[in-house]
């Protein structure tokens, strides 16, 4: 789940997306303060509006809200004060993580492109990268599925050129680090850093 609030851009607005999927058609379906975004096949909500949200919430930032077990329990209280009958269901895991490469193998059919076994603590992903840079025996930064890039990007499960791809590997320029290189490269971090752990930037 991803949350984002731009009161002044778009004013007390709580855009919520609840999948990375995207449906190839959406129906709308409004609950009082509440609009529910459905795939207009499944009839699944993947995502939610909450109107005035300021009366439900408190949100003091423009951008994507972080994700935290009182927001969650103040969104769903929303949901219910609205007469929206929705279980949140919400992996506040973090989404960027510190991985391992345990291996790398040629694309079969891209040169430029590696794919990459990492180790991210909790399960093993399956990663495209097409970084010159990327090599077995390095930590890396891993932008799990569901992770929302500086620039405003999701990262969503993929295929690239016939191979699925859960995840990204990272470089400094696409975390908005400070004095980021501007050669292509992945960000390789010190040996020591611990396989798993949350990567805050």
């Amino acid at each position: 789940m991803n949350i984002f609030y731009n009161q002044t851009g778009v004013g007390d607005v709580l855009m919520i997306q609840l999948t990375t999927n995207r449906p190839a058609e959406v129906e709308t379906e409004k609950v009082n303060d509440v609009a529910l975004i459905k795939d207009a096949e499944t009839k699944e909500v993947v995502a939610l509006n909450v109107f005035n949200a300021s009366e439900f919430l408190k949100v003091e930032v423009d951008g994507q809200v972080e994700l935290t077990e009182e927001v969650v329990k103040q969104v769903q209280d929303a949901l219910d004060k609205n007469g929206v009958s929705l279980e949140l269901e919400v992996d506040l895991s973090p989404k960027f993580v510190i991985g391992y490469v345990k291996q790398k193998e040629k694309h079969p059919n891209a040169d430029k492109l590696s794919i990459c076994t990492v180790d991210v603590g909790s399960e093993k992903l399956q990663i495209v990268c097409g970084a010159p840079n990327v090599d077995a025996g390095q930590k890396v930064v891993v932008a799990k599925v569901g992770a929302v890039m500086p620039s405003g990007m999701i990262i969503k499960d993929a295929e690239l050129r016939g191979v699925p791809s859960s995840g990204m590997i990272c470089s400094a320029k696409e975390l908005n680090l400070p004095n980021a290189p501007e050669e292509k490269g992945i960000l390789v971090l010190p040996a020591d850093s611990e396989t798993g752990n949350a990567f805050t930037f």
